[in-house]
């Protein structure tokens, strides 16, 4: 039941992220800082890599860790150089790949480190 439910929340929370990227959004709150567009980046992909990591719980599988990270990477990836293509009104941004990118290092890490601390 609550695999399921996991699995719900992560691919809902994908496929809410593949829309916000390639949207034109408008009147997202400011943080009051120059870089409020970096840290929604971060904060997207710290949640994005949590999700996947928990529902996948990496030491079933040898690498499933390993492998998350990359799709979760890639996706990052792959959805920030295709979303000026699909919308004119959205742009390519070397920094809000750094952002997507370090967002799942860091969400992978703390999903990790969960995942450990709940075995002991």
């Amino acid at each position: 039941m609550v695999k399921k439910l996991l699995l719900s929340v992560a691919i809902a929370y994908t496929i809410a992220l593949i829309v916000a990227t390639l949207i034109t959004l408008n009147g997202v709150p400011s943080l009051g800082s120059s870089f409020d567009d970096k840290i929604y980046h971060f904060l997207a992909y710290v949640g994005l890599a949590i999700l996947w990591i928990t529902y996948f719980k990496p030491n079933k599988r040898k690498y499933t860790l390993s492998f998350v990270f990359i799709v979760v990477i890639l996706l990052g990836v792959l959805l920030e150089l295709i979303q000026h293509q699909l919308n004119p009104n959205r742009t390519y941004d070397t920094y809000d790949l750094m952002a997507n990118c370090l967002g799942v290092i860091i969400g992978t890490l703390i999903a990790a480190r969960l995942h450990i601390l709940k075995l002991k």
